[in-house]
């Protein structure tokens, strides 16, 4: 599978491409902005991009501004962004472009090697994977329904959010599988989303839940 990687700092960037390398990915180019990475796209036709956000020449957003730029132009380039921090309005715009291939992760679990590569296979495959601090901000905009949430509900829809099945959640919360299910049941019951299966769906109604 071929990625792109964009990222200004050397040693980061060339760790980046040692693992995703040694685990099964073909690094096709590394960008050290947001040009570079605009023609690396172009010219490499990746499957997949992991993208830091703040870059040169102001380290604000230029990452996260390059990623939408380059799901314009190729809708459904899978695009996993890292950040130290959560840029609400440039997030809910990219997850606005279209969820599907689409993952934003804050650089402590990008230092989680195995939770990375995961991240980075679910994404490419298709998949939603969102850190939990993203989603936690998100939903501010949405306060009023998610007050009717349960903390463990909370909980709950966060882990959805992150696109984890209900035995995966069981697994996290050290929980049933029984009690997973009521619980996504009462959130889907309590926001008025149509109750589903499926765990991609599940992410991409509560996506549309919170008006992204």
């Amino acid at each position: 599978m071929r990625v792109v990687i964009l990222e200004d700092n050397p040693i980061l960037a060339e760790g980046l491409g040692l693992l995703l390398n040694n685990s099964g990915f073909e690094v096709v180019a590394v960008a050290g902005d947001a040009d570079e990475f605009a023609k690396a796209v172009a010219e490499h036709d990746p499957q997949m991009t992991v993208v830091d956000v703040r870059l040169p020449p102001t380290f604000t957003d230029e990452g996260l501004r390059a990623a939408i730029e380059a799901r314009r132009v190729r809708p459904g380039l899978p695009v996993l962004v890292f950040s130290q921090y959560v840029e609400e309005v440039y997030a809910a715009e990219l997850l606005a472009a279209g969820s599907e291939g689409v993952g934003y992760l804050l650089k402590d679990r990008v230092s989680r090697v195995d939770e990375f590569l995961e991240a980075v296979r679910r994404v490419a495959a298709g998949g939603t994977v969102l850190d939990p601090e993203v989603v936690s901000q998100l939903m501010v905009k949405r306060t009023d329904p998610l007050e009717r949430l349960t903390p463990r509900e909370r909980e709950v829809l966060a882990l959805m959010a992150e696109g984890l099945g209900n035995t995966a959640i069981a697994e996290r919360l050290v929980i049933s599988e029984g009690a997973v299910h009521k619980h996504v049941g009462n959130v889907f019951l309590k926001l008025d989303l149509p109750p589903t299966d499926s765990g991609h769906r599940r992410v991409l109604a509560v996506l549309a839940h919170l008006g992204l």
